[in-house]
């Protein structure tokens, strides 16, 4: 398996990790249609990582996010607008001021300057909001490709149960066949060729089950790239191939890779940026106005200036400042919790691995081709007489419930192999290995 890598420092090796991944990825077979007319097409697990990327529905809102928070860059580079201001004096009054001729009438225009680096902290914190943005994408692509692969894994171990499940249904109208001879030879009562049957019976309902657990597994899979139904009918991989451990401090060395904790360290740059803008409210703004005065009375004009500056800025920007630099500490209590919950929780899921890894390796390796030989032992014995059908009914049962643990532990292991790679933000081996789940 593999993992989508990031593009910024510390995680650059994302998106380059899956390109090396998807160039080495098998191609998709294409075969004849099935039973029901649709399209027999294998998928390989970097064809559905390459489909959910460019189609998931949750990934499609970032690209608008992002050029939101651009227009809000390019707001928060603005100086403060020119203001125009028109103000008329004594008009309207009693006396000597009644109707217009004692009005004084003003034009004036104002600007505020900013003092302090209110302009460049705004902008910088701006960026530091598009940084955290495109971090989270980087988060949600992750999430995306975990789910792929964990769906992905799903398709492959449904597979396996179907084809686990037609394999004890041929050994049980094996069985009805052989206790059929057996009853007509007057060799067994017909108590076990109507238990046989029975069985078989089971067995079909078995095959039945799994074929839709296999369907709705498919379906699962495709709406990660937001299809309505499947567009395949297998997937291409193979669950038992497993990449080669690495250390755990290895493993526990790459978390500060994952966009999980680049998320962190892009929120403290933001902080940090706010922080800065906050203290720079510390120095007050001047607005600046002049205009033209016409005094009505006299005919004449008058040049008009003035300078405002708020007091007490200093005083007014500490709640602020106090406000940003509590949620900066906040960033770094966050990431060094997130630190060791993410250090613990991987350091489960790598024994878990290790130990799901060992029971596959036990069970296909030493327990099935003992329990196989046995059964076929079994069979001869019981076509000659030897054993009887209760022997071959339990050495078949231990034959296909052995498969049936070799199945669900080398799916654990699978889907515990994407849960670290998830947490990690990297395959656990190098590519081309990293296409654990690749067949060959």
């Amino acid at each position: 398996m593999f993992l989508f890598r990031a593009r910024t420092p510390g995680a650059r090796k994302l998106i380059a990790g899956v390109a090396l991944a998807l160039s080495g990825a098998a191609s998709a077979t294409a075969q004849p249609a099935d039973a029901a007319g649709v399209a027999a097409a294998s998928l390989t697990l970097g064809q559905a990582v390459e489909r959910a990327l460019a189609s998931n529905p949750a990934l499609a809102g970032f690209a608008f996010a992002l050029k939101a928070q651009d227009a809000r860059i390019g707001q928060a580079g603005q100086r403060p607008a020119t203001e125009a201001s028109f103000e008329l004096e004594n008009v309207l009054g009693s006396g000597d001021f009644g109707g217009l001729d004692a009005a004084e009438g003003t034009f004036a225009l104002s600007q505020v300057i900013e003092l302090g680096g209110k302009r460049d902290a705004r902008g910088a914190a701006a960026q530091s909001g598009r940084e955290l943005l495109a971090v989270e994408r980087q988060v949600a692509q992750l999430d995306v490709l975990a789910e792929v692969t964990r769906r992905f894994v799903a398709v492959a171990a449904a597979q396996e149960q179907l084809a686990l499940a037609r394999e004890g249904a041929t050994l049980a109208r094996g069985t009805v066949d052989d206790v059929a001879l057996r009853v007509r030879a007057a060799k067994s009562p017909e108590a076990e060729l109507l238990r046989s049957r029975a069985a078989l019976s089971r067995d079909l309902l078995e095959v039945q089950r799994a074929e839709a657990e296999l369907g709705a597994a498919r379906q699962a899979l495709s709406a990660t790239w937001g299809s309505a139904r499947p567009d395949y009918s297998r997937v291409q991989a193979d669950l038992y191939r497993m990449p080669a451990l690495a250390d755990f401090e290895a493993l526990a060395a790459r978390l500060d890779a994952n966009p999980d904790f680049l998320r962190f360290a892009t929120v403290a740059r933001l902080r940090d940026a706010e922080s800065r803008l906050a203290r720079t409210l510390r120095r007050p703004d001047l607005e600046v106005s002049g205009g033209v005065r016409r005094l009505e009375e006299t005919k004449d004009q008058a040049l008009v200036m003035g300078i405002s500056v708020p007091l007490f800025a200093s005083r007014r920007a500490e709640p602020a400042i106090a406000e940003a630099d509590a949620l900066r500490a906040l960033a770094d209590v966050e990431r060094d919790a997130a630190r060791l919950e993410a250090r613990t929780r991987l350091y489960g899921l790598y024994q878990q691995l290790r130990q799901a890894i060992r029971e596959t390796d036990t069970l296909r390796g030493d327990v099935l081709p003992q329990l196989d030989k046995a059964l076929g032992a079994t069979r001869y014995a019981y076509e000659r007489g030897r054993y009887g059908y209760l022997e071959l009914v339990d050495a078949q049962a231990a034959f296909l419930e052995a498969r049936g643990a070799a199945i669900a532990s080398a799916t654990t292991a699978q889907q515990l192999l994407a849960e670290i790679e998830r947490l990690t933000g990297e395959p656990l081996a190098d590519a081309p290995a990293a296409n654990a789940l690749e067949k060959p």
